[in-house]
């Protein structure tokens, strides 16, 4: 986000309290059944699920988008690259009837062709008590409200990036609140970390343009689900607020020559002001921000479950500032020695224009065709092209060119060259810049996503992307660029004895244009688990 001014891009600190709330619940709710094996410990090594993978992938030109995106940052654009995996995860699952329950995961990977030598994928120990856990390192966390084979991809908490390592309290699963006949349920999360990319920035960079050592991370989410039980009551409506940050560490500017070092807040103050927005940036002076690069979305499902199917609507509105979170600005600023003081009240109302909006059809009796995702994203308004603040002679305050995933000080909404969100907003990763940065940001697609199990042994997906594309606002492209993406992938899985728990799966994948290029490969994956 290219920012301005604390009035145009703070977010509302106010928004951040319900965030506590949802934590608060997490660690305090109480089980509302329990039974006599709640009080049994768990056993910490039964349970455990053992996989070993490898991989490899061939391209003409760059990885195609669809095998590259959405992997939580596993993957790598080189023509030719693949890993050997290994893992073991005890889940907490494993403990379900049990009030307490412990679980932890070691996942590591040996590639080549990757942006490092060694990945450790995860790396976590977690704790449920009751309803609310506490887990601590790095994990996968799957998106929430979508369809996480077949979306092209949350626009805040996405699966597109390695994960950060961080300590995360949460109530993953609905919990019913009290005195509301089961109508409304509520789940949520909030987590500190931090970022683990800096050797990668500094070798993509090689410190000639913007970089951030040390750097912090944060997000919180919160949901509501209303909707009875769908034995009784087939709809539900779900709806849920986003919110991340990156903050702390010291960035670096270019200068001339030089890379002038911006400290940012940490310590008690950084953590309060990443909870609840506010604070400035290193070098803002009248025109204040909120500390760090904070971002979000407003996200929301409509449910029907029908005998035969099951319809859902959603949609997931991106914002980094006060205008894209609340469509207002305030435009109500005095004159002369009062310039800088809110003397009216009038207000700019922003269009409601980018949106992700989505449906989603699962066919309960079909197995050829058993899931349908549709979306329709376009981000191109972001409050519109003028970039301007009152000032002592001129008090209109008109604030747009929001920068989607981009931030003047920080290198954006990004882990390791991917976004952490949607990647059809173009990864820094694919610039051959140096520059960290996105530099699509302003586009319009069409995605659609289909799997099938034909047997009990098979399954497929299909994905299908079409894109327009015009640049940012600060650099557009001379002309709009289109880009097609496919891909089809199919996964065998081995019943009998020996091969039990054995899985092979083979993808082929399509880019044509000028977004991500001319690029077509095959991608193999062999994998064997097994559960002790």
């Amino acid at each position: 986000m290219t920012k301005v001014d604390t009035h145009h891009n703070s977010l509302p600190r106010g928004v951040a309290l319900a965030f506590i709330i949802v934590a608060l619940t997490a660690v305090g709710a109480r089980a509302q059944t329990t039974d006599d094996s709640q009080t049994s410990r768990p056993s910490l090594l039964g349970g455990i699920e053992y996989t070993a993978e490898a991989q490899i992938s061939a391209s003409h030109g760059n990885t195609p988008l669809w095998l590259n995106a959405n992997r939580y940052g596993l993957s790598s654009l080189e023509s030719t690259n693949g890993y050997l995996r290994a893992s073991a995860i005890r889940s907490l699952d494993a403990d379900s009837a049990k009030a307490l329950a412990v679980g932890y995961g070691f996942d590591i990977a040996l590639p080549f062709n990757y942006t490092s030598n060694v990945v450790v994928q995860q790396a976590y120990a977690e704790l449920r008590w009751l309803h609310g856990t506490l887990a601590v390192g790095s994990k996968q966390h799957p998106m929430e409200l979508k369809n996480n084979r077949l979306s092209s991809g949350s626009q805040t908490l996405g699966i597109n990036s390695r994960p950060v390592p961080q300590m995360r309290l949460a109530l993953p699963d609905y919990w019913t609140l009290p005195l509301t006949r089961g109508w409304v349920q509520m789940k949520g999360h909030i987590a500190y970390g931090r970022m683990t990319d800096q050797r990668w920035q500094h070798a993509f960079t090689e410190k000639k343009s913007k970089y951030v050592d040390n750097a912090l991370f944060h997000s919180k989410a919160g949901y509501l689900r209303i909707g009875g039980d769908s034995r009784r009551q087939p709809w539900s409506i779900e709806m849920g607020l986003e919110m991340a940050a990156i903050y702390g560490g010291t960035a670096y500017a270019k200068n001339g020559d030089e890379m002038t070092p911006l400290i940012g807040e940490t310590g008690l103050r950084g953590f309060l002001h990443a909870l609840v927005p506010g604070g400035f940036d290193a070098g803002e002076t009248v025109y204040k921000n909120v500390s760090g690069d904070q971002v979000g979305s407003w996200v929301m499902r409509l449910n029907y479950d029908f005998p035969t199917l099951a319809v859902s609507l959603y949609a997931d509105k991106f914002f980094e500032d006060h205008s894209a979170m609340l469509f207002t600005d305030y435009d109500g600023y005095g004159e002369g020695d009062e310039w800088n003081e809110k003397k009216h009240s009038r207000y700019l109302i922003y269009k409601l224009k980018d949106m992700l909006l989505g449906v989603e059809i699962k066919l309960k009796n079909s197995r050829w065709i058993s899931d349908i995702v549709a979306e329709y994203i376009y981000t191109k308004y972001q409050s519109g092209p003028i970039f301007h603040d009152h000032t002592r002679n001129i008090s209109d305050h008109i604030g747009g060119n929001d920068n989607f995933y981009n931030h003047h000080i920080y290198t954006g909404w990004q882990h390791w060259g991917q976004v952490m969100g949607n990647p059809l907003y173009r990864s820094p990763i694919y610039n051959t810049t140096g520059r960290i940065e996105v530099e699509n940001n302003r586009f319009m697609a069409f995605h659609l996503g289909i799997d099938g199990h034909p047997s009990p042994t098979l399954d497929y997906r299909l994905l299908a992307t079409w894109q327009d594309g015009q640049g940012t606002y600060l650099n557009p492209y001379p002309s709009p660029r289109h880009n097609l993406s496919l891909m089809a992938e199919a996964t065998y899985r081995f019943t009998a004895n020996p091969l039990r728990g054995c899985s092979i799966k083979a993808a082929f994948g399509l880019d044509h244009g000028k977004i991500y290029g001319n690029n077509y490969g095959m991608q193999i994956t062999i994998s064997k688990t097994m559960t002790r």
